[in-house]
């Protein structure tokens, strides 16, 4: 009999690796509003996730990982359209409009609709007190930033863009937890840093028709690109879409999932410090308050697992104890 050991890492590069989840990704929201200055939404799109993905499928040829294999490609390329070119595609699109700090308190709201879609778990989500507590309080918030945004835009007398651009803010998310549950639901033989890379690069892919459709190239010059736009880009190649998910995905495997997921209370707050410290957003008392009732949403939702962390760990202590006694340790030894 061989025991399970947790696997162990050392704590500086966690401390590492979840500053980067947290930050890095915060504050893509903010870099994706810089970038945009510079460059066309839809061409951005297409130049950050073809080249992230090309670049980590470069890294999957070196580490010999076998990268044809056709129903994992098609199944990454569904994941990637919704996730990338349909969800995070709305979300450069209406950073035109919004500001990055309001966008991000509403896909703060993600876990939100992963409830309501995760049609597998429906008979035990839905028996559960909190988590409903947390879906009704969680569309309030949601409803209340709403509220005000579009009281502001219809003040305003004129402007239909943000109109749609708050329309289509509601698809995102949808579509981003589609895309994940849809990756879920797919098993695959292959690393999850290959099927990754296929996401990027069909995802990015997509985004070129809709750059032309939408007449981007006709009037955009790489000359006139300010040198902001280009290191955005480069943040969000390198780091956004690389060096956090990287993170993420070693994280996932040296500390409880629950911990890592510490990350949705963590990014839209860094994406409002950047909005307001370094892009002059102005964010409302109603706003914070939005963000704050949509946190507290997803605390509700997730609390049982929470508990069920703690719960384990307190088991797996005991187990360890156990097994430490003299007695219990030359039993494991002869097995």
């Amino acid at each position: 009999m061989t025991p399970i050991n947790q696997q162990k890492a050392p704590a500086l590069l966690v401390i590492i690796a979840f500053a980067t989840v947290y930050i890095v990704w915060g504050s893509t929201f903010f870099f994706i509003r810089m970038a945009i200055h510079g460059f066309p939404p839809m061409l951005m799109g297409a130049v950050r996730f073809t080249l992230a993905g090309l670049l980590l499928m470069g890294w999957c040829i070196y580490k010999g990982d076998k990268i044809w294999v056709k129903k994992d490609i098609i199944n990454s390329g569904i994941s990637g359209i919704l996730l990338l070119f349909v969800a995070t595609g709305i979300v450069i699109w209406v950073e035109q409009t919004l500001s990055s700090a309001i966008v991000a308190i509403t896909i703060a709201a993600e876990p939100v609709w992963f409830v309501l879609m995760d049609k597998a778990n429906w008979r035990i989500n839905f028996k559960n007190k909190a988590i409903i507590s947390g879906l009704i309080i969680g569309f309030a918030g949601v409803i209340l930033l709403f509220g005000e945004q579009l009281g502001k835009t219809l003040a305003g007398g004129h402007n239909s863009p943000s109109i749609l651009a708050l329309a289509l803010l509601l698809l995102g998310p949808i579509a981003w937890c589609g895309g994940s549950l849809y990756s879920k639901n797919k098993s695959s033989n292959s690393p999850a840093r290959l099927n990754t890379a296929w996401q990027m690069i069909i995802g990015g892919l997509a985004f070129i028709p809709a750059s032309f459709a939408h007449h981007e190239l006709s009037s955009f010059s790489l000359h006139q690109v300010p040198a902001q736009a280009w290191m955005s880009l480069g943040y969000l190649v390198v780091f956004g879409s690389i060096g956090a998910y990287s993170a993420y995905i070693w994280l996932l495997q040296v500390r409880p999932a629950t911990q890592v997921s510490t990350h949705s209370y963590v990014n839209p707050v860094i994406a409002v410090l950047l909005g307001m410290l370094f892009a002059s957003e102005q964010i409302s008392v109603l706003q914070i308050s939005g963000l704050v009732i949509i946190l507290f949403s997803v605390l509700m939702i997730n609390l049982d697992k929470y508990r069920k962390t703690s719960k384990e760990k307190e088991q797996a202590k005991l187990v360890i104890k156990i097994a430490e006694l003299p007695l219990n340790r030359e039993i494991l030894e002869a097995c």
